[in-house]
C-alpha cells in the first residue's frame, strides 16, 4: 500500500493539476467569470482533496481485503473513479447552486460536467501517478 506521505503528495497533486485545467476550461464552457468558477471549483478541490485522502484508503483497504492486491485492473480503475466522483457529487451540488445562485438542475448540469471532466483525469492522472511513483511489489 502507499504511505500516508504518498497518499498527500496524489492528492495535493492531483487537485493543483485538475485546477489548472478545470477554471479556465468551465469559465470557457458555461459562460460564467473564471472568478466564480474559481471559487467554487477551490472549495470543491479542497472537499476533494479531504474526500480523495479517506476515499482512496478506504478502497485499497477493501481491496487488499478482498483480493489481497491494491494492484487495479482497468476495469476497477473504472470502478474507482466512477464511485470516487458520485461521492464527491452529493456533497458539491447544493455547493453550486447555493454560491452560484442557480437552480438545482443548473447546478446538476454544471456538475455532471465537473464529473465527465474529472472521471477522464482522474483516469489519466490516476494512471500516469502509478507509472512515474509505482506502487511497491509488495503492494
Amino acid at each position: 500500500m502507499r504511505t500516508p506521505r504518498d497518499r498527500i503528495r496524489h492528492a495535493i497533486s492531483f487537485e493543483i493539476i485538475g485546477l489548472l485545467l478545470v477554471i479556465p476550461l468551465g469559465s470557457m464552457g458555461f459562460g460564467m467569470p473564471a472568478e466564480d468558477i474559481g471559487v467554487v471549483a477551490i472549495i470543491a478541490a479542497t472537499i476533494a482533496t479531504l474526500w480523495n485522502y479517506i476515499y482512496n484508503l478506504i478502497f485499497d483497504r477493501a481491496m487488499k481485503r478482498l483480493k489481497g492486491s491494491v494492484h487495479k485492473t482497468f476495469l476497477e480503475r473504472i470502478l474507482h473513479a466512477l464511485l470516487f466522483e458520485t461521492g464527491l457529487l452529493l456533497v458539491t451540488l447544493p455547493l453550486l447552486a447555493f454560491y452560484l445562485g442557480i437552480g438545482l438542475w443548473q447546478a446538476l448540469v454544471l456538475d455532471v460536467a465537473f464529473v465527465v471532466f474529472y472521471l477522464i483525469y482522474a483516469f489519466v492522472f490516476n494512471w500516469a501517478y502509478d507509472q512515474v511513483f509505482p506502487l511497491p511489489e509488495a503492494a
